[in-house]
């Protein structure tokens, strides 16, 4: 539905409810038709929902390829900008392979030719093929016909085995690319000529998962002692039943937790949050509010609430409150990351007078347990003024919790892609995993080198 003919469609409903009393109708049909219309505004509040005015994710959304918002393109031609440093193909002093190209003189006029030297292309390709060390151990035989066996390096411990570069490969296609052992099998057996079967990808996921015990230990140590962290959770299927990803993450480390629990006792499970007195960043879930620390809470989602209240419930208060908030991240970026006290003291008092409209345009409900959506919103931004203005004076706070959400976003492509997890156990090692390779790129270490290193028994130079 579009926001034009949604307000249209609120207005005129709200219209009618207000405006019934002046109808000759007995009380009994005025209730019946109050509830009719009260019903409408669901129907039509539900039918308008969508990843612009409420936390569902934009693949929810109907009609999805028709509500994509056009760019404000602000008069750019099509392209890279001016200033932009472009990536494109550069020669290489030492080509691996050089073909020289003779000139067919039957095609050129007759006469006497000397050579000009010549004009080069080169061609950049891929040459996948397989590398094999054989480690030939030198024996030796003394007198008592005793052999002595040179030592073998660590980890050849078979007549024929897999590298390290296989099993990184596989165990980062597999848990970083999200694709399936089946057709990571299919890729190695085909592209590579490796007939590697489905349960040694397992297994070195396994090993991998083994091996990344410490790098939990050492996570969980630098988080509990960070700054600012960012927090959020999704849902993951595992073996059709409903479970929870946990994230703590910021600009430098990533931690997943699987949990049965959404709440409290998944994030205590977590060995995080409850020893945690830093600053979180969140999305106003309950659970969080239990941890003794100072808490930051999303505007990202307050902005699409905000947009919500305007579109669905005709709330003037919450379209102020929307621009009011664009306007304050636009001067901290001005600014720097933080304006100062006198500039955030007036915007507190912007803030507050649109507090106390909202208050009149939309006030409580004494009739009513539940209250409305706005209502709700309004009371939380009341509440929670300092949690949701702290981004003003603070460098480090940040206005949306973007951090945490992007740590996360993968998971529901995985679960697309997948459908679910087929065991709890599998989900683990994917938290873990994925926990480790996101806080190495974080780190400017590639997922496939730091696979790798783990297989040599090795971490990256930032984590010591």
């Amino acid at each position: 539905m579009k926001v034009i003919k949604v307000n249209a469609l609120v207005k005129n409903i709200q219209y009618a409810q207000d405006h019934i009393d002046q109808e000759a109708l007995t009380p009994f049909y005025k209730k019946k038709i109050l509830n009719i219309f009260e019903s409408m505004l669901d129907l039509i509040r539900q039918l308008a929902t969508n990843s612009s005015n409420s936390s569902i994710a934009p693949s929810q959304d109907p009609n999805r390829k028709k509500k994509k918002k056009k760019r404000n393109k602000k008069n750019r031609k099509p392209g890279g900008q001016k200033g932009h440093t472009g990536n494109c193909l550069k020669k290489i002093e030492n080509p691996d392979q050089i073909e020289e190209i003779k000139i067919d003189r039957k095609m050129i006029p007759p006469g006497n030719y000397k050579s000009d030297g010549f004009e080069s292309r080169q061609v950049f390709d891929l040459e996948i093929k397989i590398h094999v060390t054989e480690y030939r151990a030198e024996v030796l035989v003394n007198k008592k016909n005793e052999r002595f066996v040179a030592e073998f390096p660590k980890g050849v411990t078979q007549p024929t085995q897999y590298g390290n570069q296989v099993k990184a490969t596989s165990v980062y296609m597999s848990q970083f690319q999200l694709i399936p052992l089946a057709r990571v099998h299919d890729y190695l057996s085909d592209q590579m000529g490796l007939p590697v079967a489905k349960g040694s990808i397992s297994n070195w996921n396994y090993a991998i998962y083994k091996k990344l015990e410490f790098f939990e230990i050492w996570a969980k140590n630098k988080l509990i002692h960070s700054y600012l962290n960012n927090v959020d959770e999704t849902g993951i299927n595992i073996n059709g039943k409903k479970h929870w990803l946990h994230c703590v993450g910021n600009e430098e480390v990533t931690l997943f937790h699987a949990d049965t629990n959404r709440g409290k006792k998944g994030m205590n499970r977590m060995g995080v949050l409850p020893y945690y007195k830093g600053i979180l960043v969140h999305d106003h879930w309950k659970s969080y509010f239990y941890y003794q620390c100072k808490h930051v809470l999303c505007n990202a989602h307050h902005l699409r609430e905000l947009e919500s209240a305007v579109e669905l419930y005709n709330q003037k208060w919450a379209k102020k409150m929307q621009l009011l908030l664009i306007k304050m991240n636009v001067a901290v970026d001005k600014a720097g990351g933080a304006v100062s006290k006198k500039r955030a003291k007036a915007f507190q008092k912007s803030y507050r007078k649109i507090i106390a409209d909202g208050e009149i345009e939309c006030p409580i409900n004494e009739k009513e347990r539940a209250q409305t959506k706005p209502r709700n919103l309004l009371t939380r931004l009341r509440d929670f003024e300092l949690e949701t203005l702290r981004f003003l004076g603070d460098k480090s706070v940040p206005f949306t919790n973007n951090q945490g959400e992007n740590d996360l976003r993968m998971t529901k492509v995985q679960q697309k892609i997948s459908g679910c997890f087929r065991s709890f156990f599998g989900a683990k090692i994917f938290a873990r995993i994925r926990s480790y390779l996101l806080t190495c790129m974080k780190n400017g270490v590639s997922p496939t080198e730091a696979l790798k290193l783990v297989f040599e028994d090795k971490f990256p130079d930032f984590m010591k």
